[in-house]
């Protein structure tokens, strides 16, 4: 059985995990914003299908879409919109303004679970949402800061549409958690979240026309090959399946919150690989993200 501990470690474990998407997209920066969420997310199944090969339970995909092929197109759907906003905001906007916005998620995703699926937060929960949410502004400030010196860290000018790219994001996530909630259950989380991958794709390519270039790229540099297997590795295949499973024990608003580690997770890999050092101001920061966090832990399940 399941138990709340665990999902919380799950959540918790995918939310730093998703710190790395933005150290891999920083070696992006000439790939167009389709293409690097299309193949993050093929080389993402790629590795869910090893898995499920490897391990003798590929004949549970067909009992996961059966009866719910209907619900996984859905968020399929939301999940590449999602990517695609994300990319985009990270491009069209500073890191300041994308990080913020993005981070709002849990805020949409409390107002989703009270108005439409009736799951009011407690005053604990909504605390710890809300002392989480000022952290995250605390350490993207802080970051931004320490790297106005360098142009490669702000990233763009600040713009409304990247700024509206980042809060579309953040919205289009919290209905992937509030919908998600509902069918994922108690049920194998691997045969669920393949057929998912595989829908966002599919709906990247449909809607790539839609970009700046037209079409899908075909990743043909090392530089580019190595950066995209490393995104579609651990903040996709691993993080996102981590996300999606913590829902089994915990709610939306919930598991969006364990992403608020993301911003600690970048920074900590930008010293080790970058040897890029936050200002002290990142201290507070991560001390109110994790108090927050505390308490929605503390939120009875």
């Amino acid at each position: 059985m399941r138990t709340r501990k665990l999902t919380l470690t799950e959540g918790i474990t995918a939310g730093i995990l998703f710190g790395t998407a933005s150290i891999f997209i920083r070696f992006l920066s000439n790939f167009d914003v389709f293409s690097i969420a299309f193949w993050r997310l093929i080389i993402a199944c790629a590795i869910l299908t090893v898995i499920l090969l490897v391990s003798g339970k590929l004949s549970g995909l067909k009992d996961s879409v059966r009866g719910n092929l209907k619900d996984l197109v859905i968020l399929g759907v939301f999940l590449g919109l999602h990517f695609i906003f994300f990319v985009s905001a990270v491009k069209d906007t500073t890191i300041l303004n994308a990080t913020v916005l993005v981070n709002t998620t849990p805020i949409f995703s409390v107002f989703l679970s009270t108005f439409l699926f009736k799951l009011k937060p407690s005053r604990l929960a909504v605390l710890g949402i809300t002392i989480s949410i000022v952290g995250a502004c605390v350490i993207a400030y802080a970051e931004y800061t320490a790297s106005t010196s360098e142009v490669s860290l702000v990233g763009a000018a600040p713009s409304v549409k990247g700024d509206l790219e980042a809060v579309l994001a953040a919205f289009v996530e919290a209905f992937y958690l509030n919908y998600g909630k509902r069918i994922r259950g108690q049920k194998a989380i691997l045969p669920l979240m393949l057929p998912i991958y595989m829908f966002a794709a599919a709906a990247i390519g449909v809607l790539s026309p839609l970009g700046a270039d037209r079409a899908l790229k075909l990743p043909t540099e090392f530089s580019i090959v190595l950066p995209l297997l490393g995104l579609g590795a651990l903040p996709t295949a691993v993080a996102h399946t981590l996300y999606f499973s913590s829902l089994s024990n915990l709610k939306s608003f919930e598991t969006a919150t364990m992403a608020l580690l993301e911003p600690i997770g970048a920074t900590i890999l930008g010293v080790v690989l970058f040897s890029e050092f936050p200002a002290p101001l990142f201290i507070l920061g991560t001390a109110l993200v994790l108090l927050g966090i505390v308490f929605v832990a503390k939120e009875k399940g």
